[in-house]
């Protein structure tokens, strides 16, 4: 698992952020969608072989919110693959709080090992679940 910047850890998917200040997916010229996910909004009650990240729209505002929004809605719709980096902080009840996030200290990790799918998407709540490759 390599700790990259942001951009970084995109461009390794061949992914290319809309503005690396506030742009959390972006999609692969393959059709991947690839998201950056807070650690600590792991499920540790996934099935066994899968890693499920979930999180509400609502916690967080702004103009990557809508388009991970979008971005989420669109890859379900069409049944994308979803890659994903890890984000994560020290910092959690900032996060929570819905702070901006490029003023939070953090870290990316390219997770280039797990490919996934949403599995959910209701409401302002969505899951997305993984598997190792």
């Amino acid at each position: 698992m390599a700790k990259l910047a942001i951009n970084a850890a995109f461009a390794a998917y061949g992914a290319t952020l809309n503005n690396p200040q506030w742009s959390v997916s972006a999609w692969t010229p393959s059709g991947d969608l690839v998201v950056s996910l807070w650690d600590h909004h792991f499920l540790p009650d996934a099935p066994p072989g899968m890693m499920d990240f979930a999180d509400s729209f609502e916690r967080w505002a702004g103009h990557g919110n809508r388009e991970f929004r979008e971005n989420v809605a669109r890859a379900l719709a069409a049944g994308s693959r979803v890659r994903m980096v890890i984000v994560k902080t020290d910092q959690i009840g900032r996060v929570q709080a819905g702070e901006v996030a490029s003023k939070i200290r953090k870290e990316f990790i390219l997770r280039d090992d797990l490919v996934g799918s949403v599995h959910e998407l209701t409401g302002d709540r969505y899951v997305i679940r993984f598997q190792r490759l």
